[in-house]
């Protein structure tokens, strides 16, 4: 009996091993997702003749400085004749928190009406809203595009904004944590008096919280990330993304492209959506893995 108890207090001698081999392979994945940042940096504080050459310095430059200034305060200049790097930040910004905002309110309410109203077609309107998860955006780009341009759009932010504010993704996720609101709940809101709007308002938005946190996480990188919709609907440079002007800055043809600014507007690019993933992390993994959900 106590030599059954001594072995089960043991320590497992494969344990610690294990935890290095863990640790171990951590470090490597986050140098091999460092390391091409690291090449950018070093790259944008060099001078174009530096990065062209091979093999390109491993260690920064002293240029650092001028690059960041230029990008910033004055844009690109030459073939492509780029607003400061600050406006098209200010651009993507704008755009990922309309996009973030527009989609968690448009799901939160349809995926309140679908759970908790019912109404002839309830489940069909779901359905046809689910069901749009299978058309990328590719597909229906062009009828988008069309409607738009009708309502005279090109070129604004509401363009750029309004058609992607839609979400099938975030309607099923708040329908199935609002399926989980215990009945006794809702009934127990109906017997205090409270009507439709105070229950959302007082019950519902309260707990979901930590789906909307790590929702707008998402939501607000997929804002960030867009490429192909703002290139098909601006014509205009100041109303170019920060995506956008990184591939309008390399140089077809016989253009040439001036790495270390390419470079450092792409790691500014990074800045946003990796703080926004760093500040809002607790939430991110809380309405993930909550264990009420």
């Amino acid at each position: 009996m106590s030599s059954t108890a001594t072995s089960a207090n043991a320590p497992d001698p494969l344990r610690p091993g294990m935890a290095w081999l863990a640790h171990a392979v951590l470090w490597l994945g986050i140098a091999v997702t460092a390391f091409p940042l690291y090449i950018a940096f070093v790259a944008s504080t060099l001078t174009a003749p530096d990065v062209a050459q091979a093999p390109m310095p491993i260690l920064p430059g002293p240029h650092g400085l001028d690059t960041y200034r230029t990008i910033l305060l004055q844009g690109l200049q030459g073939t492509y004749l780029s607003p400061p790097v600050w406006q098209m930040m200010w651009n993507s910004l704008l755009m990922a928190l309309i996009i973030t905002a527009g989609k968690v309110v448009l799901s939160l309410l349809s995926a309140y009406a679908i759970v908790f109203f019912q109404f002839p077609g309830r489940m069909v309107a779901f359905w046809l809203i689910f069901l749009t998860l299978m058309l990328p955006v590719e597909v229906r780009i062009m009828p988008t595009y069309e409607v738009v341009s009708d309502l005279g759009l090109i070129n604004t932010m509401t363009g750029l904004t309004l058609p992607l504010i839609a979400s099938a993704t975030g309607t099923l996720l708040f329908r199935q944590f609002f399926l989980t609101i215990p009945d006794e709940l809702v009934e127990a809101a109906r017997i205090d008096g409270a009507g439709p709007l105070r229950f959302f308002k007082d019950v519902v938005l309260p707990l979901s919280a930590t789906n909307i946190a790590a929702l707008s996480v998402i939501l607000f990188i997929y804002g960030w990330n867009q490429y192909l919709w703002p290139l098909l609907i601006t014509t205009d440079n100041r109303l170019d993304t920060i995506v956008v002007g990184i591939t309008k800055m390399i140089g077809t043809g016989d253009a040439t492209t001036d790495w270390p600014q390419v470079m450092g507007t792409t790691l500014l690019a990074v800045l946003p959506p990796a703080l926004v993933v760093v500040l809002m992390r607790r939430w991110f993994v809380k309405g993930l893995v909550d264990s009420e959900k």
